[in-house]
């Protein structure tokens, strides 16, 4: 996991563990460790873009996955073409929150 100031900055020698396969960004605690004051703080994009070019960097040059977890597909394919291996989609609460306003418009 990167996801602390620590293990950007120490990306390179993570991404050259003997043995491991991957890594893997959680967006909204890397933008609270880069400085955001929340998990979608828009003042520390910048910082935020450059971080995870520089681990889907590092991680293509030590051959391991570089993986990101994404709010939508969209996103997730704007971050595939950026060069990161693979991309999660969404989360459990999100998939809970759609599955009961379902239930609730298919039974009102």
């Amino acid at each position: 996991m990167i996801e602390t100031a620590q293990a950007l900055a120490n990306t390179a020698e993570i991404c050259a563990t003997d043995g491991l396969d991957g890594v893997y960004i959680g967006p909204s605690d890397l933008t609270i460790a880069l400085g955001g004051r929340t998990s979608t703080d828009t003042s520390v994009a910048e910082k935020f873009e450059a971080a995870l070019a520089k681990v889907a960097e590092e991680a293509r040059t030590a051959g391991v996955a570089a993986g990101i977890h994404c709010p939508d597909g969209a996103t997730a394919a704007g971050r595939l073409a950026q060069g990161f291996t693979f991309a999660t989609v969404s989360s459990d609460l999100v998939h809970l929150v759609q599955a009961a306003a379902h239930l609730r418009d298919t039974t009102a």
